[in-house]
């Protein structure tokens, strides 16, 4: 059976997922089979396995930190919420149905074994699982029943590290209240403190550290420092988000939803020499954009809405009728549409009418497609010619079926294992297609990058990396700040179970 360490923070977006990829890199460099668990992520960043099942997108993050294919059994409970007090379950990949949080709350019991199974199945094939939590174990209003942070740490018997972010301030306070807050059988589980995203020089710390300990009876492992590390993000915490002004030559703009979702699709284009990403939330946001992206959304009859509403339409019609071109992804793609349908209520009901930048029409299903796929941009005239047999690969979630009118043309093909089947939309310089990860292909994103930069009479002579050797890079990178940041030693102790920890 397999060792255990499990990573809990003071709150969200400490850091915790950053820190267990960390560690999964440095015990696969150390020579030891490692595999990353959740077991419940309340996050719309999603992936889909090579078996067609969807999983957090943090934990596909943290296998490939570790080395292997992820597998959705790192994530058996996925929470995708839906509105402020709804999420969309999925157990094992596949959907459930979707429950009001005072109904899941009612029902959750009954996903523990599911929870003890896959944990079990994993850990009889790893040397070690690097566990995360979820939030806050100080939640106490939450503490009833739990098997995500200090119960799933009873449940495993495993030890805990507790992770505090001081780039928010106040992280002696947090972490010192978060430990006094558990019952001493809570207490005792942690066996380490670590402080997380430092800037500046770690000996002004020192003083507060060793109050710390003596305060918490627990030792502080390390200070890690901050770094602008490129990175999966798992939710709508990530500061790249808040990044709204163009630094490069090309201004490329992705609309910011209030239900967005794996908007690490769009990652590719930051590590372009000479473009910029940035997130847009307010008609002004949108500025002369040389390429605006509808992104993919968990709600996208309400983020329809939203964008009439709010005044992003209008503008992006404006810069679509000025010649800006537009693409859209997943519910993204929807949108562009002419009308989007939900007869069975898969998002309450009833009918819009889409931007109709795009020859189609939408009709919500109750069934999901969950599939990764690899395609071929097909044939194109005019604006997107150069992206013409161009290869892509990613993955498709959606519940939504897309049917294109009279003579419309698809963007590309897509193979499904040994299905080929048409995907997504093009019309003069709009295109929308259900393929997340699209832009992550670097030939696609190459020829794509090139022809909005002759559009403005620019010549981008660098390349991007090649994906994986760069998200290989960043693993490594990674590994090495966080191996000199902690104390590696005592680490290794609380992973063999040392008492003395």
């Amino acid at each position: 059976m397999a060792k255990t360490i499990m990573v809990q923070g003071t709150c969200s977006n400490a850091g915790k997922s950053v820190l267990a990829a960390a560690l999964c890199r440095i015990f696969r460099q150390d020579g030891y089979k490692t595999a990353p668990f959740k077991s419940q992520n309340m996050a719309l960043n999603s992936f889909v396995t090579a078996d067609g099942l969807e999983m957090g997108r943090a934990q596909a993050m943290q296998a490939e930190a570790a080395g292997i294919l992820p597998d959705v059994r790192m994530n058996p409970i996925l929470l995708k919420p839906t509105s402020d007090t709804g999420s969309q379950v999925i157990v094992n990949g596949r959907p459930v149905g979707t429950r009001t949080a005072r109904a899941y709350w009612t029902e959750k019991q009954a996903l523990r074994p599911v929870v003890q199974a896959a944990f079990d199945s994993l850990a009889a094939e790893h040397d070690v699982i690097v566990i995360e939590g979820a939030g806050s174990p100080a939640e106490i209003n939450l503490k009833r029943d739990d098997f995500v942070n200090m119960g799933l740490a009873a449940m495993l018997d495993a030890p805990v590290v507790l992770v505090g972010d001081i780039d928010r301030g106040g992280v002696f306070a947090s972490l010192y209240g978060t430990v006094k807050l558990l019952e001493p059988d809570e207490q005792s589980r942690i066996k380490g403190l670590i402080i997380n995203k430092f800037r500046g020089d770690a000996g002004i710390l020192r003083p507060g550290l060793g109050t710390l300990e003596e305060l918490t009876g627990k030792p502080v492992l390390g200070v890690v420092p901050f770094a602008p590390l490129d990175l999966d993000d798992e939710d709508s915490l990530s500061v790249r988000l808040d990044t709204h002004t163009a630094s490069g030559q090309l201004d490329i703009v992705a609309v910011r939803l209030p239900h967005l979702s794996n908007f690490t699709d769009f990652s590719a284009f930051s590590r372009v020499p000479g473009v910029s990403l940035r997130y847009a939330e307010r008609p002004g946001q949108l500025g002369s954009a040389d390429l605006v992206i509808l992104p993919g959304t968990k709600s996208t009859l309400a983020d329809l809405k939203w964008l009439r509403e709010s005044g992003m339409e209008a503008k992006i019609m404006q810069l679509h009728a000025a010649g800006t071109p537009v693409a859209g992804v997943c519910g993204g793609y929807q949108m562009l549409g002419r009308r989007l349908c939900d007869p069975e209520g898969q998002e309450g009901g009833g009918e819009l009418r889409g931007l109709g930048l795009l020859p189609v029409e939408t009709v919500f299903r109750a069934e999901k497609t969950t599939v990764q796929a690899r395609g071929e941009v097909l044939p194109q005239e005019g604006f997107w010619g150069a992206l013409s047999g161009a290869a892509t690969e990613g993955y498709e979630i959606h519940m939504g079926e897309t049917a294109l009118s009279g003579d419309a043309q698809p963007f590309q093909l897509l193979r499904r294992g040994a299905e080929t089947v048409p995907d997504g939309c093009v019309s003069g310089s709009v295109f929308g297609t259900y393929l997340h990860g699209v832009f992550d292909s670097p030939g696609f994103l190459r020829r794509l990058t090139r022809v909005l930069a002759e559009r403005r009479g620019l010549a981008l002579g660098a390349v991007p990396p090649d994906p994986a050797q760069y998200r290989e890079a960043q693993y490594d990178k990674l590994a090495a700040l966080v191996r000199d940041a902690l104390d590696m030693e005592k680490l290794y102790r609380i992973l063999e179970g040392d008492a003395s920890v």
